[in-house]
């Protein structure tokens, strides 16, 4: 079994410790997270449907990859990671940092850094995270994340309200 280990951070972001995943899980303790939005030439936004396979938010939608910063690891070499693992492509080339959310219970208690990137597919989808993906109009997204979208995860729903903040 191939155990997964995650920076313990402070309330500051800072490094402490590092855990096992499922330890800093249970004991609820703050870490990190990148999720990272890909948009295509037409301006749709790629959104992925999380695994059954998965324990948690399984069969909901989310951003167009995510994951936790490995123990060791930076937020941006975690974004390009996960989109190459999750997706199957490189997008160093035009990722940007857009915005940093603190802990919350309703965040899983992550330092989430988020990212845009620009990518018109092909993808990859990796079976074991993704089931699925569908490129989406931002006038849709929006509604849905207004209309609070139970198939949506509530991690996604806070993201999207806060780049449409930033978009204003």
């Amino acid at each position: 079994m191939n155990i997964e280990y995650l920076s313990v951070v402070d309330k500051n972001d800072q490094v402490i410790n590092s855990l096992a995943r499922s330890e800093i899980h249970a004991l609820g303790l703050r870490h990190r997270a990148v999720h990272i939005l890909i948009f295509n030439d037409q301006g749709q936004l790629f959104l992925q449907k999380r695994s059954m396979k998965k324990d948690l938010n399984k069969g909901l939608w989310d951003t167009s990859a995510a994951g936790h910063v490995d123990a060791g690891e930076e937020y941006t070499i975690s974004a390009i990671r996960e989109t190459s693992e999750e997706l199957g492509i490189n997008i160093e080339s035009s990722l940007q940092s857009l915005f940093k959310l603190s802990p919350t219970p309703q965040l899983g208690m992550e330092f989430i850094q988020v990212y845009r990137a620009y990518h018109n597919g092909p993808f990859s989808l990796n079976a074991d995270e993704i089931d699925e993906g569908e490129w989406l109009s931002i006038e849709d997204i929006s509604n849905r994340v207004e209309n609070n979208d139970t198939t949506l995860t509530e991690t996604f729903k806070v993201i999207w309200r806060q780049y449409g903040v930033m978009n204003k």
